[in-house]
């Protein structure tokens, strides 16, 4: 009787362990799908920082579209709005405060000029320098501009906390020293 006792005792640490083991594979499993999750999501962070700038850029393509803007992109949005800081600025300024090369500044300058919105004036100084500055044109665009700018805001910081955007800040600000 007691030997049986045993073997059935034995019987039940096997099968408590083939479940224990069960148990703890399923567990293994989860935490490595977990894992996997977490590090797609941290690869998938650049790829979500690309389809944002898309949304933002349609965004402001659309408010810009409401104002009856319908001849310029956001990349030419950047130049008119460093202007709107400094009325007079060369093309080296403009290219080092956007963060273009100075080939890509020429081209977008050149349709704004042709659009009517900047001109453009050599230095009399010195004639290797070019100087840009707004019309009248492209002064009137400051308030549609800085509408267009908070109403982007809002939504972009919209149901995210002070304490949210700042942690946002900070991490973007470290990614962006990266490089």
């Amino acid at each position: 009787m007691l030997d049986e006792i045993h073997i059935q005792h034995a019987h039940l640490e096997r099968g408590v362990s083939r479940l224990s083991a069960i148990h703890i594979k399923k567990r293994l499993d989860i935490s490595l799908i977990t894992n996997y999750i977490s590090l797609m999501k941290t690869r998938d962070a650049i790829s979500l920082i690309s389809k944002i700038k898309e949304k933002v850029n349609r965004f402001i393509v659309s408010e810009m579209a409401k104002h009856g803007i319908h001849d310029i992109a956001t990349s030419h949005g950047d130049i008119i709005y460093a202007l709107f800081s400094k009325p007079r600025m060369t093309m080296a300024e403009i290219a080092k405060k956007i963060g273009k090369d100075k080939s890509t500044v020429t081209a977008l300058v050149d349709k704004l000029v042709r659009i009517g919105y900047v001109i453009k004036e050599r230095d009399q100084a010195d004639t290797r320098v070019v100087h840009v500055a707004l019309t009248s044109k492209g002064e009137v665009l400051k308030p549609v501009f800085e509408d267009i700018s908070q109403n982007m805001l809002n939504v972009f910081y919209s149901d995210i906390t002070e304490t949210e955007k700042e942690e946002f800040l900070r991490i973007l600000m470290k990614i962006h020293n990266n490089f």
